[in-house]
C-alpha cells in the first residue's frame, strides 16, 4: 500500500512557476487541491475541467513531487501521438524527463527500455494501444510496472462507451490497473464529461475514485447558431470570415466539405487549408495555423486534443457534430488567452445523414460478426486482415472495427497473434449486443439534444452547461457583437457557379491489392509507373447540393442531362492538365450499354476532340457498387475487359465513367490501355460514391 506523503506547498508553488514561466503565477481554483489529493490524500482522483484550466500542470507537479519524495516513474496514457508531443515539451519546462513509447518510434524502444532500467525516466507516455502489444507489455511494463508512482490517464471521457470520442483500447486501463502495485496513485483528466460519462469511468477505474468537478462555462466565448441550406452557408462563410479579427478552425463533418471549403475560401482570397486523418502534412498546417500565417483550417475532428492555440479567435461549425458533448469540446478550442471569442454553429439538412452515418456504422453488425467467426472457425491457424477482407464481402475497416472491439471483450472471443487474427473458445457474451443498443440509443438522444442547441435564439451556454451536467453559476457573454445572419446575394450567385465547376482528384492507385490479385489477367504487385494512370478528377460527390442531383436523375433515366457535359466541360477547360489530351474514350458497361458513351460523345463535340471505342466487355460480372469490399471489387473486375488496341490513338486521353468508387475500374481498363501501347490516360467521372 502506498503511503500518503507530506505536501510540500511552496514547492508546488516553485515548480508553477518553472512550468509556466510566470514568476508571479498563482494556482487556479482547484489546481492546487488536485495535486494535495494526490500527494497526500485520497490517491485516486477524477478531475473535470474546462480547457485551458491547466490539468497538465497537476499531474506534472505531482509527479516531480513523487519523484523527489523518491518515488517511481508516472505512466501517462494519452490518446493522440500530436498531443503527445505538447505534453512532453511542457514536461521538460517543468524539469521532467519524459519520453513516450508509439508506433513510430520503434528504432528508439531499446535505448528507451536503458534509461527506464537505469531510473532516468521521469514520465512515460504512450497511447492505450500500447496496451494490447505483447512487446510492450514484456519489455516495458515488465521492467517499469512494480516502480510507477501513479497512472494518468489524460482525456479520460475516451474510457466511457457514452462519451463522444469513445476509444476502444481505453477499456485495457481497467486491467493495467488492477495490475499495478496495490494502492497506486491514479489521476484521471478530462474537459467534457457529464455525470452519465464520469460515473461510466468511475466504473472502469474502480471504487473509492474521488471527483473534483470545475465550472465548465467559457466565458471568453460568444455562442451563436445559424441554419442555412448548403450554398448559403459557403457564401456566409466567404462573406463573414475577412470580418473577424485573427485566425480560427472551420469543422466539417466529412474529408470532401474540407476539402470544398479550402478550394472556395482561397478562391475568395481568404487563406485556408483543409486538414484531416488523411493530410500528410499536419503537423506543418498545426504551426501555419498557429503563427498565423493562415486565417482557417477546415478540419474534421482529427484537428482536435492535440491541438492548443490560446489566441484562437473564433471557431466556426459547417455542420453539427453528433452531440453537445462533442460540440462544447470542439468550440472549447477557441478565446483560450482572449477577452471574447466566436463559436459559430452553422446547421444544414445535409448532416442528418451524415450523423445517423455516423452512429449506425460506430459498432460492427451481428451479421458482420457471424461472418468473421464463421471465417476464423475454418482456419485453426487463424486468418490474417487481408486475408478476411479477400474472403469476406465486408469493408476493410468494418472488419478492422470488429475484430479490435471483440479483441477487448472480457473473455476475448478472437486473439490477435503476431499478424494473424484466431478463434478462442470464448463465445461473444450477448451483454456486448445489449451494450451496443443502449450506446446507439443513447447516441440517437444526443443528436436530438444537439438538434435543440441549433434551434436555439439564445442561453447557448447555459444549455451547454445543463447538458454537460456542469455546476451552475452565472454566466456572461465577451461583450462582443452578434455576427449577422446577412447573405450577398452576388456571393451566392457566385457560390452556385463554384459549386457546378469545382472538382475532387482521383487519385491514381500503385498497387493491386494482394499476391496473384487478377490472375487471368496477370497483375500482381506494384502496378509498374508506365501503366500507372495519370491523376484524374470527378466533378461531384453522390449526394452533393446543386447539379450532383441530376447524376441520379441521369441513372434513373438512362440519359444524363446536357447540363453535366457542360458541366464537365467546363472543369476540363479550367483543369488544363499537361500535355493536354486530344481523343475521348469510355469504361463501357454491360447493364447500361447506351448510358455512358452517349454522355461522352456529346462531350467529345463539346470538348471538340474525336470519341473512340477502345473498350470492350468480355465477361458479364456483378455491379462493383453491390460490393461493400474494395478487394471483392477487385477481383470482380478479372477478365471483365479486352481492349480493341487498333482504336487507340497517339497522345493523351480522357478516359470516362460515370460513377467512380474503389478506382479499380479506372485502374484495371487503364493498366490494359496502357500495355496496349496507349500514352498519358486522365481519368473523368460525374461523380464519386465514396462516402468520405
Amino acid at each position: 500500500m502506498i503511503n500518503s506523503q507530506k505536501f510540500d506547498e511552496e514547492y508546488a508553488y516553485e515548480l508553477l512557476r518553472k512550468g509556466s514561466g510566470i514568476p508571479e503565477a498563482s494556482f487556479r481554483h482547484g489546481q492546487l487541491e488536485a495535486i494535495k489529493q494526490i500527494i497526500a490524500g485520497n490517491h485516486r482522483l477524477l478531475v473535470v475541467q474546462k480547457t485551458g484550466w491547466g490539468k497538465s500542470f497537476v499531474y506534472f507537479i505531482a509527479t516531480k513531487m513523487l519523484r523527489k519524495n523518491g518515488g517511481g516513474p508516472a505512466l501517462l496514457i494519452s490518446p493522440l501521438l500530436s498531443l503527445m508531443r505538447n505534453q512532453i515539451a511542457a514536461a521538460e519546462r517543468m524539469g521532467l524527463s519524459a519520453v513516450t513509447i508509439n508506433s513510430v518510434n520503434q528504432n528508439e524502444w531499446e535505448e528507451i527500455e536503458t534509461q527506464i532500467q537505469n531510473d532516468e525516466v521521469d514520465i512515460l507516455l504512450i497511447s492505450p494501444e500500447r496496451l494490447n502489444n505483447q512487446q510492450f507489455l514484456q519489455n516495458i511494463l515488465g521492467v517499469i510496472g512494480r516502480k510507477i508512482s501513479m497512472l494518468v490517464i489524460d482525456e479520460a471521457h475516451c474510457i466511457s462507451d457514452w462519451g463522444h470520442d469513445f476509444r476502444p483500447h481505453y477499456r485495457l486501463i481497467q486491467r493495467l490497473s488492477k495490475n499495478l502495485p496495490s494502492g497506486h496513485r491514479l489521476l484521471a483528466t478530462t474537459a467534457t464529461a457529464n455525470d452519465r460519462v464520469k460515473d461510466d469511468i468511475s466504473d472502469v477505474l474502480g471504487p473509492n475514485l474521488k471527483v473534483i468537478s470545475g465550472a465548465l462555462a467559457r466565458p471568453s466565448l460568444y455562442l451563436q447558431t445559424m441554419r442555412f441550406e448548403y450554398a448559403e452557408r459557403l457564401a456566409w462563410l466567404a462573406d463573414h470570415i475577412p470580418k473577424l479579427a485573427g485566425s480560427g478552425i472551420i469543422y466539417c463533418l466529412t474529408i470532401r466539405d474540407t476539402l470544398r471549403i479550402e478550394h472556395w475560401l482561397n478562391t475568395r482570397g481568404i487563406s485556408a487549408a483543409a486538414y484531416s486523418g488523411s493530410s500528410s502534412d499536419r503537423p506543418r498546417l498545426e504551426q501555419q495555423l498557429l503563427d498565423d500565417k493562415l486565417k482557417v483550417i477546415v478540419a474534421t475532428t482529427a484537428l482536435g486534443m492535440g491541438f492548443d492555440k490560446p489566441n484562437l479567435a473564433f471557431v466556426i461549425h459547417f455542420q453539427s457534430p453528433g452531440s453537445v458533448v462533442a460540440y462544447y469540446q470542439q468550440v472549447g478550442r477557441a478565446g483560450r488567452a482572449l477577452a471574447g471569442a466566436y463559436g459559430i454553429l452553422l446547421s444544414g439538412p445535409d448532416e442528418d445523414k451524415i450523423n445517423k452515418y455516423f452512429i449506425d456504422s460506430a459498432f460492427p453488425k451481428i451479421d458482420e460478426v457471424r461472418k468473421i467467426i464463421s471465417a476464423l472457425s475454418k482456419e485453426s491457424k487463424g486468418l490474417s486482415r487481408t486475408q478476411l477482407c479477400s474472403s469476406l464481402d465486408i469493408r476493410p475497416k468494418r472488419i478492422d472495427s470488429a475484430l479490435s472491439i471483440m479483441s477487448l471483450e472480457s473473455p476475448a472471443p478472437v486473439v490477435k497473434e503476431n499478424y494473424k487474427w484466431i478463434l478462442t473458445a470464448n463465445d461473444l457474451n450477448d451483454s456486448f449486443w445489449e451494450r451496443v443498443q443502449r450506446i446507439t440509443a443513447i447516441r440517437q438522444e444526443e443528436l436530438q439534444q444537439m438538434k435543440e442547441y441549433v434551434a436555439l435564439d439564445k442561453g447557448h451556454m447555459e444549455f451547454l452547461m445543463q447538458a454537460l451536467d456542469s455546476e451552475p453559476e452565472e454566466y456572461h457573454p465577451p461583450d462582443l457583437p452578434p455576427i449577422s445572419r446577412s447573405i450577398n446575394k452576388e456571393t451566392l450567385k457566385d457560390v452556385h457557379v463554384f459549386l457546378k465547376r469545382s472538382s475532387f482528384p482521383i487519385e491514381p492507385r500503385r498497387i493491386w491489392m494482394v499476391s496473384q490479385a487478377l490472375p487471368i489477367y496477370g497483375f500482381q504487385g506494384s502496378i509498374p509507373i508506365e501503366d500507372r494512370l495519370e491523376e484524374g478528377r470527378v466533378l461531384f460527390f453522390w449526394g452533393d447540393p446543386g447539379l450532383a442531383k441530376l447524376v441520379d436523375e441521369g441513372k434513373r433515366k438512362g440519359c444524363f442531362a446536357n447540363e453535366l457535359v457542360e458541366a464537365m466541360g467546363a472543369m476540363l477547360f479550367d483543369w488544363s492538365p499537361e500535355p493536354r489530351p486530344s481523343w475521348l474514350t469510355y469504361v463501357p458497361s454491360p447493364r447500361h450499354p447506351k448510358l455512358v458513351p452517349d454522355f461522352a460523345q456529346r462531350l467529345a463535340i463539346y470538348l471538340n476532340i474525336p470519341l473512340v471505342e477502345t473498350i470492350k466487355v468480355v465477361k458479364k460480372y456483378p455491379q462493383q457498387k453491390t460490393m461493400e469490399n474494395s478487394y471483392q471489387q477487385l477481383k470482380n473486375l478479372d477478365g471483365a475487359f479486352e481492349v480493341i488496341s487498333a482504336n487507340i490513338l497517339p497522345g493523351a486521353c480522357y478516359l470516362i465513367d460515370d460513377i467512380v468508387d474503389s478506382r479499380w475500374t479506372f485502374t484495371v481498363v487503364g493498366s490494359l490501355l496502357k500495355k496496349s501501347e496507349a500514352a498519358e490516360i486522365y481519368p473523368i467521372a460525374l461523380a464519386s460514391a465514396k462516402s468520405s
